[in-house]
């Protein structure tokens, strides 16, 4: 018998455990991709623009409700301006608001929702909204509105650590 040869049934075995587990991997590649891809509800707070702002979003059947709070800050006040959404829809992973107009401003955002780092909707950056935000601001003596336009990547809040 020539020692360099391997049986038969040992290489039957190896090849089946090289389809099992290319099998398992392909599989969980699959589960992984699918589960990415689908984002049933978006309804979270998110973090807006500086560190003590909330957007808040509710979904309701392709609809989307919600208000952003944002901090005014020492310039104009300690006081928290509320603005509602008053406009607002998703379709697939595309979504789009506006809010109701305060101190002739308001913002308009266009983007989509993705999984973020988080590994459930409770963790923090679970879900993203990653897009384009314009702050409209009209001037009262032109009537005019300017639009400043920015790239913004707006994450899930999570639940806070604090509860009981």
């Amino acid at each position: 018998m020539n020692e360099n040869r391997t049986p038969t049934g040992f290489r039957t075995n190896r090849l089946w455990l090289c389809a099992a587990v290319l099998g398992l991997v392909a599989a969980g590649g699959l589960r992984a991709q699918t589960s990415s891809s689908k984002i049933e509800d978006i309804t979270a707070d998110y973090r807006f623009l500086g560190a003590n702002d909330t957007l808040a979003l509710l979904q309701e059947a392709g609809t989307l409700k919600g208000y952003i709070d944002v901090l005014q800050g020492q310039s104009e006040s300690d006081v928290v301006l509320s603005y509602p959404i008053n406009i607002g829809s998703r379709k697939g992973d595309h979504i789009e608001f506006r809010t109701r107009r305060i101190h002739e401003m308001y913002y308009r955002f266009s983007g989509t929702v993705q999984r973020g780092t988080g590994g459930k909707k409770s963790d923090p950056d679970y879900l993203q909204l990653t897009g384009e935000l314009q702050t409209i601001t009209r001037q009262p003596e032109t009537n005019k509105e300017v639009i400043d336009r920015q790239q913004v990547v707006f994450k899930s809040k999570g639940e806070s650590q604090e509860q009981p």
